[in-house]
């Protein structure tokens, strides 16, 4: 579908863009991206390094036809030479994880996995990794993680889009794309509160030498919520998917996190290495 000095364009929180871009330099590629403008400076100023024309658009429902996703698929289909990617329905998104991540777990588990579980963006990930575990052991639990003010944890337990109660801190999680309605064999839903995932960020900083954002904070805290019900010896598998660095700003910031009722609630220890 792509020929030479073609515009390769995409919605993204971010992190599919900055991909994008790097592929986008390497083959000659020009690279376009919309995406809303509450993500973080970081990831804007990094896709602009990279090359990218970024344009920021207001925060509107999915379906709403101003969503990021609408236009940039309106941007492809009027310019010439240009491939909209659309991450939220593209099938390799959940295959490149069903021929890759899916068996590297089960490799490197020797096939004793007893739960996956993680947060989703589109839902390719959390979609190929269970497709492929399933396959192998049906028993295996999988389980979506889902942040404040999102709508797939409602979905998972009742079918219902009713999106829970406030906004959160992470960034590009709460999609409903095809990978997730359509293929994911999803068991449960957990809802991880902000204050869990962003304690769960200072904990793998300082205790374990991690420096991740809030996705991968959300990941590993679910794991731990997932642990409480699951057999002493339980091998629970989950993702750390991102790093602090593109959310330094919001994550590292005493306002940012003062102002979302965060601060006083990570613990002292953790308070002290906050510039």
């Amino acid at each position: 579908l792509i020929k030479d000095g073609a515009t390769i364009v995409e919605g993204t929180a971010g992190n599919t863009g900055i991909g994008l871009a790097h592929i986008c330099n390497a083959l000659g590629f020009k690279c376009v991206i919309f995406m809303p403008d509450n993500q973080s400076k970081e990831k804007i100023d990094l896709l602009r390094l990279l090359g990218a024309k970024v344009t920021t658009v207001p925060v509107v429902a999915f379906t709403d036809p101003n969503n990021y996703n609408h236009q940039a698929k309106r941007y492809a289909d009027e310019c010439d030479n240009a491939l909209w990617t659309n991450q939220f329905d593209n099938r390799a998104n959940r295959q490149g994880h069903y021929v890759s991540t899916g068996p590297e777990i089960w490799a490197q588990t020797n096939g004793k996995v007893d739960a996956v579980v993680m947060s989703t963006g589109t839902g390719g990930t959390l979609a190929g990794i269970s497709m492929y575990l399933k396959e192998k052991n049906k028993n295996i639990r999988t389980v979506l993680a889902d942040p404040p003010g999102s709508v797939l944890y409602h979905y998972i337990k009742s079918g219902k889009l009713d999106r829970t109660d406030g906004s959160s801190i992470t960034e590009g999680l709460n999609i409903l794309g095809k990978d997730l309605n359509l293929y994911a064999p999803i068991d449960e839903s957990l809802f991880i509160s902000d204050q869990d995932s962003v304690n769960m960020v200072y904990k793998l900083l300082c205790e374990e030498g991690f420096f991740v954002g809030a996705s991968s904070g959300l990941n590993v805290a679910a794991a731990v919520e997932l642990s409480k019900s699951m057999p002493k010896g339980s091998n629970i598998v989950t993702c750390i998917c991102d790093n602090g660095q593109k959310y330094y700003n919001r994550l590292f910031n005493k306002a940012e996190l003062s102002k979302r009722g965060l601060l006083e609630r990570i613990p002292a220890p953790y308070q002290k290495i906050i510039p």
